[in-house]
């Protein structure tokens, strides 16, 4: 680390994206300090920097200005999807290194563009994929390593529920897709992750948008999606997304091996049992009722990678260099070149091979 200094951070967006990072900083004011939140809407940044305590900080309703006066280390984007391309190439050319949030972009174009900025500008993109830190998932690749369950050959990743509370998720303009790029990205960077973006074939369905679509008509996206993976070393994956699952949010991942098989719940696999008959103020994200018996999350945003993962952003920054393999700017592109190429295999039912192996 370099003498104790603190990396100071312009934080852009400050509402359900921006609490989850906010936590991040918040376990990390030893090597990180908030310097500025920007939104446009005033009283969220409020609300933000007071339920952290934050005292010493500078608001901003614009970003373009934000990027240009403030003395900030990088910039976190914690904004839609289609305000990532335009936020990122601005406070690249303005000397920061940026955090993205999931996907890295609406359009694989946009993405490209991206990572085209801050090679000139000799800044780092790091791309923020939870997963890769969830506390459950990181002991499951070490009992993995240890040969716990022999050679793994296939893996079945997963998160749904049962539809996205931002209006934005509900137009492919504004979201990239429907629940495979919304949702599906977790499952899918976090397999490419493991295999180190060595993937060979992929084929996929999806439920189509719109009136095609299982439940939700109005949403131009797909509500339901997979996509099938082969891997370099033989291995297979089956990845789902969808916005058809009530009771909360689903993040399941399997590993089967030839010796044994992993399971992991990230998200109800609280050791807390409750019955209520008013109901619980929280108990999962995406629970549509809390009342009767529920599973209340414990440290929910620790449990799902968000600390850890902004703790290491922090360290690379720190020592001057780019983050683990599914958190760079080149993972994050590949996660949405591979998703453009599932809705291309859904969309006219085919095989789709890598020709970049």
């Amino acid at each position: 680390m370099k003498n104790n200094r603190k990396v100071k951070v312009l934080l852009i967006g400050a509402a359900f994206a921006g609490d989850l990072h906010m936590t991040g900083y918040d376990r990390c004011r030893d090597i990180a300090e908030v310097v500025a939140i920007c939104d446009k809407d005033q009283s969220k940044i409020e609300a933000l920097a007071n339920a952290y305590g934050l005292e010493d900080y500078a608001a901003y309703t614009d970003y373009k200005e934000a990027v240009k006066e403030v003395d900030c280390d990088v910039v976190d984007i914690c904004l839609p999807n289609f305000l990532h391309h335009e936020v990122a190439v601005a406070a690249l050319q303005a000397g920061h290194h940026v955090i993205i949030e999931k996907p890295l972009a609406t359009k694989l174009e946009y993405g490209e563009h991206i990572l085209e900025e801050a090679k000139k500008a000799g800044k780092r993109v790091y791309y923020a994929e939870d997963w890769i830190f969830a506390p459950a998932l990181m002991r499951a690749k070490e009992l993995i390593d240890e040969g716990s369950i022999g050679d793994v050959m296939y893996i079945r990743a997963r998160e749904c529920h049962s539809g996205s509370h931002s209006p934005f998720a509900q137009t492919i303009e504004y979201c990239g897709g429907g629940s495979f790029i919304h949702l599906g990205t977790h499952p899918l960077a976090y397999v490419l992750a493991l295999k180190e973006n060595r993937w060979t074939e992929l084929v996929a369905m999806t439920s189509g948008g719109g009136e095609s679509n299982m439940i939700h008509k109005t949403m131009e996206g797909e509500d339901w999606a997979a996509c099938i993976l082969k891997f370099e070393d033989g291995t297979a994956a089956l990845v789902e997304a969808n916005y058809v699952t009530v009771g909360g949010m689903e993040d399941i991942i399997d590993f089967y091996g030839t010796e044994g098989r992993i399971q992991v719940d990230l998200t109800m696999s609280s050791p807390v049992k409750c019955f209520s008959i008013p109901g619980v103020s929280y108990s999962v994200e995406k629970a549509e009722i809390t009342t009767g018996w529920s599973r209340p999350a414990v440290d929910e945003k620790y449990n799902l990678g968000y600390v850890s993962e902004i703790r290491h952003f922090m360290e690379c920054i720190l020592e001057d260099k780019d983050a683990m393999v599914g958190l760079r700017g080149i993972d994050g592109l590949e996660a949405l070149r591979v998703m453009n190429l599932a809705y291309e295999s859904a969309r006219e039912g085919k095989k789709i091979v890598n020709d970049r192996l």
